[in-house]
């Protein structure tokens, strides 16, 4: 029953989103049946429904538009070459277990890009909505300029079918979600379209459908094509893995008796477009509409898929015909109302409220998205992101701790002033964040000021190295150098809380030499009573200060 749900929802969609692509709409049906097939063998989500989806067709259209490509046949040769490269990329990902690499896909720009993909999408059908011949663009001014530039009026027959069809759409949807309500609205505008002759009135309708399943076919692996492709199928192959592993993990946290594995489900993904491509399908990945309406029709293993590929199957093999007056209003009506889901309005504005680098992160990827185009906006996003990080990674959190009263707390000095007790004998700093090239001169600068602020009273300076899981080798040298350069000033340099691996690196290095094993504290309070001369290190303390993994 799943299966036939998702098929019932599939069909309608299949056809509406090979449109965005700037394919004829049997390229939907295709890029539903053959991937969903191979996913359902290796995929480790047991309710993905995989397919075409709007935010993968309208990259393809946004990709293939830079290129120069004259005639029809050879856009959807560039298609199909397409997918077949975008899976090649998530196989190898998948080989390598690259699957962490979408972390690098941050919630602030996964919702610019999405919001702003959305918009553009919902634009893109606008000549079907209004009965318009529009130029297809990815550049939210281009759109608008065009729409103002346009002499032919609106088609009133059109529009009208349009609005019914999304009030229709929304409205079941709000009723009850389990009704199909796309396949309804595809029934009723056939049904309306024959019986009214509307499509002499000036309606755009499907036309004909070839029949018949999906042949074999060999792809064309010139390097001419491959190379300007290349840049877009990497897009691809990321937007999309995204795409499925955050609904697949979203499902996943519903059901106690599977996992997700990221890497098996490059391999999955990849496997699927690879075969789908010889296969004549487009790119696809896994859908947030159809997964959820699979997991509520009851989905428990990839048989639910394999019944939605069989539907899609038997009409491709044999009533392609009965879509031959479906309006293309109506595939638009479908197209607007599945895109308005995507775009977020609720984490901006959190996003604005409390963190506001991250909005500012959100916002220029979804201004450069919607006036740049879509695969702009997403690797500004993804560079932007990458940049705050290496930002905060150069200029991490710190804090001067001082000893609260006569226990064993120590606090942050900033944070606690009064009920810290502050020496100018002795220095405290934690500094939260690994030692590497990047920030190794900014821990630098913080030392030698701080000692500069109590010269010719500081006789003690500890490091508290809790946060500090690794230093790497430039940081290695230049903490040595700083080590050397306190002592020859007559300050004893500590070094307490390091964990086992930062504690491996500072004895393994020349670190040690200069330091001396008996700086090695465990706790502030350890370092802090031996500096004062209160108490020594038991053998258990020194045991677990100095323990190194050869």
């Amino acid at each position: 029953m799943a299966g036939i749900t998702v098929a019932v929802l599939l069909i309608p969609q299949g056809m509406a989103y090979a449109l965005i692509a700037g394919l004829p709409p049997i390229y939907g049906l295709y890029a539903a049946l053959t991937p969903q097939i191979i996913y359902a063998f290796l995929g480790t989500s047991r309710q993905l429904a995989v397919g075409p989806v709007a935010m993968d067709s309208l990259l393809v259209a946004a990709g293939l538009g830079t290129l120069t490509l004259v005639q029809p046949t050879q856009y959807i040769q560039m298609a199909i070459l397409l997918a077949f490269l975008m899976g090649a990329i998530q196989l190898l990902l998948g080989f390598f277990r690259m699957g962490f690499i979408v972390s690098f896909l941050s919630k602030p720009v996964i919702s610019g890009f999405t919001s702003a993909a959305a918009i553009i999408i919902g634009l893109s059908q606008l000549k079907n909505l209004i009965g318009l011949s529009l130029p297809q663009s990815n550049q939210l001014h281009k759109v608008i300029l065009a729409l103002f530039e346009v002499k032919e009026p609106i088609h009133l027959i059109t529009v009208i079918i349009s609005t019914v069809s999304i009030l229709f759409i929304v409205f079941i949807k709000k009723w009850n979600r389990k009704i199909p309500s796309a396949i309804i609205a595809v029934t009723i505008g056939i049904l309306a379209v024959s019986f009214f002759n509307l499509e002499e009135k000036g309606v755009a309708v499907v036309g004909v459908i070839p029949e018949g399943l999906p042949s074999f076919e060999l792809l064309n692996f010139d390097s001419t094509l491959i190379k300007p492709l290349f840049p877009i199928a990497l897009t691809l192959a990321l937007v999309a893995f995204m795409e499925a592993i955050s609904v697949a993990k979203a499902i996943e946290e519903k059901h106690d008796d599977y996992k997700v594995d990221p890497n098996q489900e490059l391999i999955a993904l990849g496997g699927a477009n690879i075969v789908g491509s010889f296969f004549q399908s487009y790119p696809t990945t896994g859908g947030f509409s159809r997964t959820a309406v699979n997991n509520e029709a009851g989905a428990k293993t990839g048989i639910a898929a394999l019944v939605s590929a069989l539907l899609v199957a038997l009409i491709l093999a044999f009533f392609t015909h009965w879509f031959y007056y479906l309006p293309k209003a109506v595939l638009g009506a479908i197209i607007l109302v599945a895109v308005i889901n995507l775009i977020d309005f609720k984490f901006p504005i959190r996003l604005y409220k409390k963190r506001k680098d991250e909005f500012v992160l959100l916002l220029i990827t979804f201004l450069s998205t919607l006036f740049l185009g879509i695969t702009e906006g997403i690797l500004i996003g993804i560079v932007l992101s990458i940049l705050i990080l290496l930002y905060r990674t150069s200029k991490p959190h710190y804090a001067f701790l001082g000893r609260i009263g006569k226990t064993n707390y120590f606090k942050n000095i900033a944070r606690f002033p009064e009920e810290t007790v502050q020496r100018d004998d002795l220095i405290i700093l934690r500094f939260d964040a690994q030692l590497f090239f990047g920030n190794i001169q900014y821990f630098k600068e913080l030392v030698y000021k701080a000692v500069e602020e109590k010269q010719g009273k500081l006789k003690g300076f500890i490091i508290n190295a809790r946060a500090i899981n690794y230093i790497d080798s430039t940081a290695s040298e230049q903490l040595y150098e700083l080590i050397l350069a306190l002592q020859q000033r007559g300050i004893r340099v500590m070094i307490v809380g390091a964990i086992g691996p930062a504690r491996d690196l500072i004895i393994r290095s020349k670190i040690i030499k200069i330091l001396k094993r008996q700086n090695l504290f465990i706790t502030s309070g350890d370092a802090t009573d031996d500096f004062d001369g209160i108490t020594k290190k038991t053998k258990l303390q020194k045991k677990l200060s100095r323990q190194s993994n050869p």
